[in-house]
């Protein structure tokens, strides 16, 4: 009854959210005759600030149209790789005509960027695949909102979640022999599970895996998110926070955990900060300030943009991963897509290096709940982990704005370059170029050496095109 509720209210609310931005307008318009009032620009900010806290958000596009190499612009070619039903791996290929900044990036790293799935969109890692571009050959998991899949295409558990990483994993691998995992909050847990499992099995595992600010182990220093979850039973949450969707969606009768509950949870966190920084805004408009008011929109329209999370996932996360601690506790067991029960056990792990990076200040991951993934992953050798510890960094800022650029990301990059020990261009795999990754030897099918050689023949002849 309540996502019903809230639809109502939100569709009773769009037309005076677009009357109020028409107002806006009206108001900064100097050739009309209310925007030579005297007020006109405290009415227009008024009435544009309105809009805002009245209006839905959507779905933002990450927008990534070209980025710079060396002062040369490299063009980014957005496609869909992969698509299930509750996700679609991306990839962002980029493009140049420029033959030395080919040359440059065509051989650098492949990295698996695994976004979180906790409320927000994608999107929310734009900065970070921004960043991550300028060095890297990147791919990233695109979330779907569970409101908008029929449901024919059926439920999605944690294994789901941890199934599709794999899936991602091996697709890359397919293209490139081998990769890197970066997982980003939430996925630090299902991609442990996914790396886990795929070594347990004696497959290739990733080169490396980097896990930012993520709840490996969430009895270490709990915040407010990790209490929530830990303090309320199971049947709390199913009673209270698991909803149907309407019938005016796709997804019409599912059962999900209600991206607007979650806006509101971290809206809750810190009212104040969030009611200073609009009154800011609204200060910024008076001001004609147009530089603050555009980032504010900008933040804001990501921040505000949520989606609905499959009520089976978000329960088995609840309990998995802040009420058993199965991860940590070595109890837990996912079900294969071919419906085998296996145990996750970290220490499995041999050969792929291992970064943890926490930010001092994270107020949704505290500290030392990532760096726990050192003390399971023990079949890792010590030369093949780091930890790094972002001073003056929130959450948000281990991953997004001036500190990931300008602290993490040199880490992130210099681990990754460090031992990236294969050739990353489309060819076949070399034994001599790559040392073992894993203890069982690398198989590459007939047709996948012949589609390698042939693309790498094409790239020799089209410097205007890299992957």
């Amino acid at each position: 009854m309540l996502y019903q509720l809230y639809e109502t209210q939100r569709s009773l609310m769009e037309p005076f959210s677009d009357l109020a931005l028409a107002a806006a307008k009206l108001y900064s318009n100097p050739l009309s005759l209310a925007g030579q009032s005297p007020f006109a620009q405290r009415l227009s900010a008024s009435y544009d600030l309105m809009h805002r806290l009245g209006k839905d958000y959507e779905k933002p596009e990450f927008g990534l149209r070209t980025i710079e190499v060396d002062g040369v612009d490299v063009a980014i070619h957005e496609r869909v790789e992969l698509s299930k039903p509750f996700c679609e791996l991306r990839r962002f290929k980029r493009f140049t005509d420029d033959t030395a900044t080919l040359e440059k990036i065509k051989g650098q790293p492949v990295v698996l960027i695994v976004a979180p799935l906790s409320g927000h969109y994608s999107t929310l890692l734009r900065d970070t695949v921004k960043t991550m571009l300028k060095d890297h050959k990147v791919y990233i998991t695109d979330w779907k909102n569970a409101r908008l899949v029929p449901l024919a295409d059926g439920e999605f558990h944690l294994d789901d979640y941890v199934n599709y990483v794999q899936e991602f994993i091996r697709h890359v691998q397919g293209k490139y022999g081998n990769c890197h995992v970066m997982s980003v909050c939430q996925p630090t847990v299902p991609v442990l599970a996914a790396v886990s499992l795929m070594a347990s099995r004696g497959e290739t595992t990733p080169l490396t895996m980097t896990m930012m600010g993520g709840p490996i182990d969430a009895r270490k220093s709990p915040t407010a998110v990790n209490n929530l979850a830990m303090n309320k039973s199971h049947s709390w949450f199913e009673n209270n926070v698991i909803y149907r969707v309407p019938s005016s969606f796709p997804g019409a009768g599912r059962r999900v955990y209600p991206g607007f509950l979650q806006h509101t949870g971290f809206v809750a966190m810190n009212p104040d900060h969030h009611a200073k920084s609009h009154y800011d805004y609204f200060k910024d408009l008076i001001k004609g300030d147009d530089t603050s008011a555009e980032a504010h929109r900008k933040f804001y329209d990501e921040y505000n943009a949520v989606l609905d999370m499959d009520a089976d996932y978000y329960l088995e996360t609840i309990r998995v991963v802040f009420q058993d601690f199965a991860l940590v506790n070595g109890t837990w067991d996912v079900r294969s897509e071919k419906g085998k029960i296996e145990r996750v056990k970290p220490a499995d792990i041999t050969t792929t290096a291992l970064l943890s990076v926490e930010g001092e200040l994270d107020d949704i991951s505290g500290s030392g709940q990532t760096r726990a993934v050192h003390d399971i992953c023990s079949g890792v050798p010590k030369s093949l982990q780091k930890h790094y510890e972002a001073v003056g960094a929130g959450h948000y800022g281990i991953f997004s704005g001036r500190r990931w650029r300008e602290m993490v990301y040199p880490q992130v990059k210099a681990f990754i370059k460090s031992h990236d020990t294969h050739e990353s261009v489309p060819a076949p795999v070399k034994a001599a170029a790559a040392p073992a990754v894993s203890s069982a030897p690398k198989v590459a099918t007939a047709p996948a050496k012949t589609a390698r050689a042939a693309t790498k023949k094409v790239a020799s002849k089209r410097v205007s095109t890299t992957k």
